[in-house]
């Protein structure tokens, strides 16, 4: 039987969708099932089983980490670029000008490949100066993300939404074999830190940050999903630090604590 003609039962699209939502927090609707069903059927003739049943029980099992993490990494999406939705980008400038805090430190808390990451470190390379004491920190559950994040490297065709003025300035071309892409400067790559982070599981460590970007992440999550995400957020934002969400999100009567300074911009007051 060929692996591209398995089909998913019903029974077996709801054991993935409930184990995608407790995993990720995601909410897969049922016109998701075609997508689960084409990108997990690429494991399934990898490994040479023969239903996603016994798919399901492989990644349950717990004896492979590393397919759970592949699974994490097909059906959770990626989607990202340089000055994404720049009015975010503009307020922070402003922000940064104002001195409100001397050394600001950031956390991009869905960083995918780092797009917005290094974003957000141009910005307060212009404002304050790469000599000047500030941080952004970028997290992501996948961890195949989190390590091209890291690397700071792109091919030429992820310059998406990058002035040239920036590109210039902090990033170095690449020659010979590396021609095509560019990197991502090293002065403005040691202002950042990566890591994997669940953002449904207990947030470790003890940093707590001045602006909290968590962006086009929430649109996958269900109300008590984002409540509970919230929460946790809050708990590592300063007092009257900011949240930022993106344009097609909101925050309004989803939890207590948060104060709307402008649209998908939120500070904390309490």
């Amino acid at each position: 039987m060929s692996i591209l003609q398995v089909e998913m039962s019903d029974r077996e699209f709801t054991a993935f969708r409930q184990l995608i939502h407790k995993v990720a927090g995601i909410a897969m609707s049922d016109a998701k099932r075609q997508l689960l069903v084409g990108r997990l059927s690429q494991r399934l003739r990898h490994l040479g089983l023969e239903s996603f049943s016994a798919y399901y029980r492989y990644v349950t099992a717990g004896q492979d980490s590393t397919e759970w993490q592949r699974m994490i990494d097909l059906l959770t999406t990626h989607e990202t670029y340089f000055f994404r939705e720049e009015k975010h980008f503009e307020w922070l400038a402003a922000w940064a000008r104002s001195r409100e805090v001397t050394a600001p430190s950031l956390w991009s808390a869905a960083c995918s490949t780092g797009e917005e990451v290094y974003t957000l470190a141009m910005v307060l390379a212009e404002v304050l100066g790469l000599g000047a004491t500030w941080c952004v920190t970028g997290t992501d559950i996948s961890e195949m993300v989190v390590e091209s994040a890291r690397r700071g490297h792109y091919d030429d065709t992820r310059s998406r939404g990058l002035p040239e003025v920036y590109r210039k300035k902090y990033c170095l071309k690449g020659v010979g074999s590396q021609s095509g892409t560019f990197l991502m400067d090293k002065r403005l790559r040691e202002h950042t830190s990566f890591a994997t982070c669940n953002l449904m599981e207990p947030i470790l460590g003890a940093d707590f940050y001045d602006v909290i970007f968590l962006r086009n992440v929430m649109i996958y999550f269900d109300p008590e999903t984002k409540r509970e995400v919230v929460h946790k957020l809050l708990a590592r934002l300063k007092p009257q630090g900011y949240l930022v969400v993106g344009h097609s999100e909101s925050l309004n009567g989803l939890v207590n604590g948060l104060r709307q300074v402008k649209p998908t911009i939120y500070a904390r007051v309490t």
